[in-house]
This record gives structure tokens, sequence and C-alpha cells, in this order.
């Protein structure tokens, strides 16, 4: 079974777009687990636009205590910047399940592309291996037909989190034959090197299915856009099950 990794920075966004606490990061963090998510994902960016660094806190003492993971995404070259103390030091502080080191620039509404190994392999090796040290699961975000696969495998990554995005465009355009082709390309290509297999971006309960149906053995994704809109109208408790019913499937 695919294990469901809900992303609450949504939430977080609802919430800092009034100010105060309201919604609950926490209290939407623990539905989730309550409903059978097996973790929760976060986000945090340099310029706060949603999770804060003490939603980061929060979030991990939570996870820890349901005993569920907790997967903390970011770039890891992003210097700190006011309260925001950088990625690596509030990994080191929350010590999460796994960090997902992706290639986003602070300017970027959303992250939209994976990293190129070629060109940035030599300097994420330090913070990889400061990750290990930490004992923390290492993924990288990762283009879907991707050449830098022996790359990874060399910098000793854990897992690759495939960028589903042109699936889900694709998808959504009605022909995804193609996009599906090279993310289960870029699945068995990994698997074969011993490298585990994570996936998300604009995964939807409308497309997720026909991916895990056609990318095989994919150990977890991480859903939060879609899944917290859907949740408005649905409410999230529900919409929670829908998907882990389809990650059973």
């Amino acid at each position: 079974m695919t294990a469901l990794s809900v992303n609450v920075n949504k939430i977080a966004v609802l919430r800092n777009s009034r100010g105060g606490a309201e919604p609950s990061v926490a209290r939407a963090a623990l539905c989730a687990i309550q409903a059978g998510a097996q973790g929760i994902t976060v986000h945090p960016r340099p310029d706060q636009r949603h999770i804060t660094p003490g939603d980061v806190d929060t979030l991990a003492q939570l996870c820890r205590q349901q005993g569920v993971e907790y997967n903390i995404e970011g770039n890891p070259f992003a210097p700190a910047h006011g309260d925001y103390p950088g990625l690596m030091a509030l990994i080191e502080r929350s010590r999460p399940t796994q960090a997902t080191l992706v290639p986003d620039s602070d300017a970027q509404l959303t992250s939209d592309h994976g990293f190129d190994l070629v060109r940035d392999g030599g300097q994420l090796r330090p913070y990889l291996e400061q990750l290990r040290e930490w004992g923390v699961r290492i993924s990288i975000f990762m283009d879907a037909g991707t050449a830098d696969l022996e790359i990874a495998k060399s910098l000793g990554v854990d897992r690759i989190e495939i960028y589903t995005g042109p699936f889900a465009e694709a998808f959504a355009e009605g022909d995804a034959g193609v996009a599906l082709a090279l993310c289960r390309q870029t699945a068995m290509q990994a698997q074969a090197l011993g490298i585990g297999v994570n996936a998300g971006h604009d995964l939807s309960q409308a497309n997720l299915a026909a991916f895990l149906a056609a990318v095989p053995n994919v150990l977890e994704v991480s859903i939060g856009h879609a899944l917290v809109g859907e949740a408005l109208y649905a409410g999230l408790d529900s919409t929670i099950r829908a998907y882990l019913a389809i990650c059973r499937t």
C-alpha cells in the first residue's frame, strides 16, 4: 500500500490570510492522522507565506506523539531570513522522519521542477551527509525522465520524489500516456538502483488511481492543495479516507 502524507501548507495559508490561530494547522494535522493518514508534510519557506518555524516544531511533537511520519520539504541552499532560521536548522531541531530537498527559489509560487544533479550534486553532498548524521531519511525532488539517477545513487539518497505536475496537467487535458510512461520509467530505474520512490504535486482524487496503477511500488504520495480544496466540500475526514481508499487499490 502507498502511504499518504498530508501536506498542511494550505491550512496555514488560510490562517495567515486572517491572522490569529484559526484554522489550526495542528488540529487539521491531527484530524488527518485520526482519519488514517500515515504522515504529515510541510514545506516551510523563508517568507513564511504559510508554515512558520513554530508550526514546524508543533507538528514535530504531534507526529512523534501520534507515531506517524513527518516530512519536511524545502531548499537547503536557502539562507536564514528574519525569523526563518533556514531549512537545515529547522530539520536539526525537529528531526523529521524524512527531508525532501526541493530546488525552489523564494520567488516561486510553488515547486515546479526537480534537481539538476549534474549541476547541484556536489553542492548538495555536505547537506546530505549532515542529514544522514541526524538519522533523517533523504528524498530528492526529481523530474520524470531525469538522467541523473546514477548521480542520486552515488550521493546516497534514500528516495526520490517524482514531480507529478506534468502528469497531472496532461491527465487534465485527456492524454497522460507519455507523462505516465516517463514516471513509470523513472520509478523503475530508481528502484533498480535501490532507491525508493515517492511522488507528489497536483495529485488529486481524479488522477491518483491512474498514476498508482501505472507507476509500480510508489512508497508515499504527498498531497495538499487538491486535498484541502476537496475537503472544503466533503470534509477533511471524509476526504482523507477517500484518498486512503485509492492508495489501497
